[in-house]
């Protein structure tokens, strides 16, 4: 099923046609490293069900909390609107209809903030798409790693890369990267005398950057439509405001209260929405990786000519500006937190 803040967005870029180009083709990894990925699939497979959950649940709550909101004050307004608020009006008796709606309304969003914070959706969703992320990457890394030689730190990121301190709780990376050490030694064993295997990881790193590159490419398009979308109808909602406000100075009905309490306060929490959901720094965020990971790419198909060591240095790279895209986005996030709405 479609999540409520998908339902809502989708709403909102009704009409728009977001110009996409077409998907890469799936990443093809080198044979020899089939077993580690099919190895560590249900792992990920866990994680990332478990990000998918939380977030929607995180990011439909405080969606909703904001609309419901606005509706809030139209359940309030509407008994003066419709003058049922009038003892001489037929309708009077069922004038608490709207005050129960509008109660309904309100206890709907404390229930959200409540179990929000309670269950803390938001800390799940970071968590699991972190550890979701590491686990995606770690057959990735396992190459760059030299598995002949003890370590102290099981966590393979830490062995190559400084991957930020948040990232240094993935407690779970770091038992996967444990249990999964001697599969990796067996599979890599002797795997860099192999020409045909630079190849093959090259082309296969060079397939991962470029969904990662169309991913960042449609939440850059996505994100600044739907900026488009919500600033023209906030301007249309107070220019409507305002005309009403006007137009109430000669023609005195409680329609017109309606319309100049409800748009500025529909207006108001859709523009609260986007700016907890950071649509323009993600948007803005998301373009600078498409070109930083172009360059990425553009590195990766030039060391494949040259040595192993140019190759390895060219994907640590590309894999420590991916982690640095993700600690980005966990420290834009991680303020807006479900009160925040």
């Amino acid at each position: 099923m479609m999540a409520f803040h998908q339902a809502v967005q989708k709403l909102l870029l009704l009409g728009t046609h977001l110009k996409l180009p077409p998907p890469p083709p799936e990443p093809r990894p080198p044979p020899r490293l089939l077993p580690l990925i099919q190895s560590l699939a249900g792992a990920h497979q866990r994680f990332d069900a478990r990000a998918i959950h939380y977030g929607h649940r995180y990011r439909s709550g405080f969606w909703a909390i904001y609309v419901l909101s606005a509706f809030a004050v139209f359940f309030a307004v509407m008994p003066l609107a419709l003058g049922w608020d009038s003892p001489n009006h037929a309708l009077h008796p069922f004038v608490g209809m709207w005050a129960l709606g509008e109660v309904a309304i309100i206890l709907g969003v404390s229930a959200i903030y409540w179990r929000g914070v309670r269950q803390d959706w938001q800390g799940q969703w970071l968590r699991a798409r972190t550890t979701a992320e590491l686990t995606w990457y770690l057959p990735l890394l396992a190459p760059l790693l030299d598995f002949e030689q003890p370590h102290p730190e099981p966590n393979w990121y830490l062995q190559v890369l400084d991957p930020g301190q948040h990232l240094r709780g993935a407690d779970e990376v770091a038992a996967l990267c444990a249990s999964h050490a001697a599969l990796a030694r067996s599979l890599l064993s002797n795997a860099w005398n192999d020409p045909e295997f630079g190849t093959l990881y090259a082309r296969w790193t060079i397939d991962i950057l470029e969904g990662q590159r169309h991913y960042h490419l449609r939440v850059a398009l996505r994100q600044h439509a739907l900026l488009h979308r919500v600033h023209s109808l906030n301007s249309w909602l107070f220019g409507l405001t305002a005309l009403g406000a006007l137009v109430h100075l000669m023609l005195h009905t409680l329609w017109l209260s309606l319309l100049t309490t409800f748009f500025p306060s529909l207006g108001a929490s859709l523009h609260g929405a986007l700016a907890q959901s950071e649509a323009y720094r993600l948007g803005a965020t998301s373009e600078r990786l498409v070109v930083d990971l172009q360059g990425a790419i553009d590195r990766v198909q030039s060391a494949g000519r040259a040595d192993r060591t140019v190759l390895k240095a060219s994907i640590e790279a590309a894999i420590a500006l991916i982690l640095e895209e993700h600690q980005d986005w966990h420290m834009l996030v991680r303020p807006h937190q479900l009160p925040l709405a």
